[in-house]
């Protein structure tokens, strides 16, 4: 019989569950996961440029169905806001940081990266939903931000080597996309991009508790043999 502890790491979790499984040898596991974490990537985006044909193409405004601050009837666009975007410019300016940083968020595991993005989208969400300005609030920027944020300190809170450089490059390509977090243009929802990276922070600590405990000399709750 074995015990899990309350630690929260969702692909350790899933590791746990299936049970004893042949693995590949560690090269085969690295190219595994580079895959893994390339096509996840691929097909969120792919189903973003989809979202936004139909909405161009079809008359249901999907658009309408952002964020509106404040609204009882805009509470739902927190789930929806960040597979939506104005128009293709906009859904084009996001691609690239999407598959970058959202490829590095899902390389250190798909079900830790989609527990980060769910910490970061919810955040964003309720955030921008409780401080955004009038009107409709969409964009996977709120992700972007977040990512940015997570990628950038996860490896300071897990005290981590790698993933601290991993860090310091991003930072030094994107770190100057910070800025919007604050206001600038009225067009842009700064609050989602701020929400967005408080989420990215808080998903960084969370996710890292494994690694908090053990430098504390706390069992970390990975399953032990009980009798």
């Amino acid at each position: 019989m074995t015990g899990i502890g309350s630690s929260f790491d969702p692909d350790r979790i899933e590791a746990l569950r299936r049970g004893p499984v042949a693995t590949p040898s560690g090269g085969g596991r690295a190219v595994e996961g580079w895959l893994r974490a390339g096509i996840a990537i691929s097909a969120f985006v792919v189903a973003l440029y989809a979202i936004e044909l139909v909405d161009v193409i079809s008359p249901a405004q999907l658009d309408r169905a952002g964020i509106e601050p404040r609204e009882a009837d805009g509470l739902d666009g927190i789930l929806w806001a960040p597979l939506l975007h104005a128009d293709w410019a906009h859904l084009m300016a996001n691609t690239l940081p999407l598959l970058v940083l959202g490829f590095l968020v899902l390389l250190s595991g798909i079900g830790r990266g989609l527990a980060a993005t769910a910490i970061i989208w919810v955040i964003a969400g309720v955030g921008t939903w409780l401080t955004g300005s009038a009107g409709v609030h969409l964009g996977a920027s709120s992700l972007v931000f977040g990512w940015l944020t997570y990628l950038i300190c996860r490896g300071w809170f897990a005290r981590n080597v790698g993933q601290i450089l991993l860090g310091v490059v991003i930072f030094a390509i994107y770190g100057s996309m910070l800025w919007g977090v604050l206001p600038s243009d009225p067009r842009i929802s700064w609050q989602g991009h701020l929400f967005g990276a408080v989420g990215g922070v808080v998903a960084g600590w969370v996710l890292s508790g494994d690694e908090r405990r053990r430098r504390r000399g706390i069992p970390d709750g990975r399953a032990v043999p009980t009798r």
